[in-house]
């Protein structure tokens, strides 16, 4: 593997040189000569060497990303399209600030604390953490810990959350407004005291406030890969007491679409169809989804804004912050 020595030898400069031109410090460098060194690099595929940058800063300049995975099928979190964008989001906020992300699985406790163990992180971001031993864990950290979309509370975690009870509500409403009586509840498994949970109570809450009677029998659970999603729209399809379906992720709404349109049901003359999220995915199904919007980039900044302030260690007189919705309509949902 190349090294600094190794550059400057090929370019004819001092390793100072080369080494301030890779840390962005050559003010005092002609381009030129930036070029050569730059063109260097790549042609010898020089690598930084991150760990013993680390052992002369106290700061690695890395961030971690832990998923808390619950799922049985331990799909890759990139895969939903709203992860995708939020993960992005917060990538591309930590560069801009000098940062680098390193996204991570991490079921249990053993293995997160082997997880830091073996890498020199400055703070973290976690999603998918409930009360219970894991989240005990992050409270006794020595690191800046960021939660995100958690219902678990301590006065030295931040969140950045969304308005989860609302936005079930407000879909579910929606669909009351325009006549549906018998609505399905459509989600992964529901867990207390999580976005899933929330947005089930607004579900139940709107359905008692128009005195339409709950029935466990319109919950459906399973988990988010494509297959399973469309497993399930053909599995309503067959349904006759149903006439509308509010799903609490757009992935899994479009699975669900692409199963009724499966088993010959159309979308939304047969059933009407309601998503959660507002991802791009929206507007490329057929119909265009009807949805509940959150700002996926917007949280992820706000995250990256917390724990910079955090390893900066400037006061932060609310370590919560709780995004607004609001329901974005097309074409997905039919009067009755």
């Amino acid at each position: 593997m190349a090294t600094i020595k190794d550059i400057a030898q090929a370019v004819g400069v001092s390793c100072t040189t080369v080494s301030n031109v890779i840390h962005g410090r050559a003010g005092r460098v002609s381009p030129e000569t930036i070029t050569r060194i730059n063109e260097a690099i790549d042609q010898l595929g020089y690598v930084p060497n991150m760990s013993a940058r680390a052992l002369v800063s106290s700061s690695s300049k890395v961030i971690g990303m832990i998923s808390h995975l619950t799922s049985n099928k331990k799909e890759s979190i990139v895969e939903d399209p709203f992860h995708s964008a939020f993960i992005g989001s917060i990538e591309k906020t930590l560069r801009e600030n000098g940062y680098y992300l390193m996204l991570r699985t991490v079921e249990t406790t053993s293995d997160l604390m082997n997880f830091l163990h073996n890498w020199n992180v400055d703070g973290l971001f976690c999603t998918g953490v409930f009360q219970d031993e894991f989240f005990e864990a992050l409270t006794k950290l020595k690191i800046p810990v960021v939660l995100i979309d958690s219902y678990v509370a301590h006065p030295n975690i931040c969140n950045v959350g969304l308005q989860d009870y609302d936005g079930g509500y407000t879909a579910t409403k929606y669909l009351i407004d325009k006549g549906h009586k018998d609505i399905a509840f459509a989600s992964p498994t529901i867990k207390k005291k999580g976005v899933v949970y929330e947005r089930f109570q607004g579900y139940k809450s709107a359905l008692a406030d128009a005195s339409i009677p709950f029935r466990k029998n319109l919950v459906f659970e399973q988990e988010l890969d494509t297959a399973t999603t469309i497993t399930l729209g053909t599995q309503l399809a067959a349904r006759n007491d149903i006439t509308a379906i509010f799903a609490t992720a757009d992935i899994l709404a479009a699975g669900i679409m692409a199963g009724l349109k499966q088993a010959g049901k159309r979308v939304p003359e047969d059933f009407s169809v309601m998503g959660f999220d507002d991802i791009n995915l929206c507007q490329l199904t057929s119909p265009r989804l009807t949805t509940i919007h959150q700002d996926a980039p917007l949280k992820g900044k706000l995250a990256v804004y917390f724990l910079m302030d955090k390893l900066d260690n400037k006061p932060i007189p609310d370590n919560e912050i709780i995004l607004p919705i609001h329901l974005v309509e097309r074409e997905s949902v039919i009067s009755i």
